[in-house]
């Protein structure tokens, strides 16, 4: 009995050390004396306690923010850029295996790509095209990344910060162009009502008595108070008659 107890509490003190629970998102890499062995899936699993050694590797999408980087232009100005990337590991072994920190190792060569691409824009089309820096950006680093098994499923610029007399310098940009703007609007409006009046000019001259209905309508308007106005009519023939003395 007393050997059976003993044979029992060996077995116990052999296999209790090799017990892992292993999570739905995550991947067990083993290795056999320093040697690579296999990956394990989740679940409970059991592995050679003092010989094999299991790194757990987390394969959930992880967010990494980029530092702010100072970036010059290629117009020569100098702005400060940081982004995040959603990185997720896809080979739990190239993980392990082929770099010591893939976290720290992604973060870093998305750095240098951050400043290597937008140095290559405009200070107007790093602001206009965010899109377009980040999905060579996400190109780059992800072409990089993937022999340690690192999927880079995006990459986002978030913060661009620009020197205080160049904010300056685009607000009286900004507003200037607000200005012209103002000035072409009511310079096509002066030229809309410019038509509007000589067609409608052009249809009274061309209806008899439209002149005259006109400038009744006129006189009507000038005072809503009938007490301040006076209306002199005269014969439209008598008018006519002036009009031709004056043209002879």
């Amino acid at each position: 009995m007393v050997i059976l107890l003993i044979i029992l509490l060996i077995i116990l003190l052999i296999i209790i050390p090799g017990i892992r629970i292993i999570n739905q998102y995550e991947r067990g890499v083993v290795l056999r004396l320093g040697k690579y062995s296999r990956t394990l899936t989740p679940g409970f699993r059991i592995i050679i306690p003092y010989i094999d050694k299991m790194l757990k590797v987390d394969i959930r999408t992880t967010p990494m923010d980029i530092p702010k980087q100072e970036v010059i232009t290629r117009d020569n100005v100098t702005v400060n850029v940081d982004a995040v990337v959603y990185a997720r590991v896809i080979d739990a072994q190239k993980a392990v295996l082929e770099t010591t920190n893939y976290s720290y190792a992604t973060s870093t060569f998305a750095q240098t790509a951050l400043r290597d691409i937008t140095g290559n824009f405009d200070l107007d089309e790093i602001l206009s095209k965010r899109d377009e820096i980040s999905a060579q950006i996400r190109e780059i680093v992800d072409a990089q990344t993937d022999k340690w098994g690192i999927d880079i499923e995006s990459v986002r610029l978030q913060n661009i910060e620009l020197p205080a007399d160049m904010k300056r310098a685009m607000a009286k940009q900004a507003e200037a162009e607000r200005e012209r703007r103002a000035a072409i609007i009511s310079a096509e409006g002066e030229k809309s009502a410019a038509a509007a009046v000589a067609e409608a000019a052009h249809l009274l001259a061309q209806t008899p008595g439209g002149i005259n209905i006109r400038t009744l309508q006129t006189l009507e308007k000038i005072s809503a108070d009938p007490s301040q106005k006076t209306v002199i009519l005269l014969p439209t023939d008598l008018t006519d008659k002036v009009s031709a003395h004056f043209r002879n």
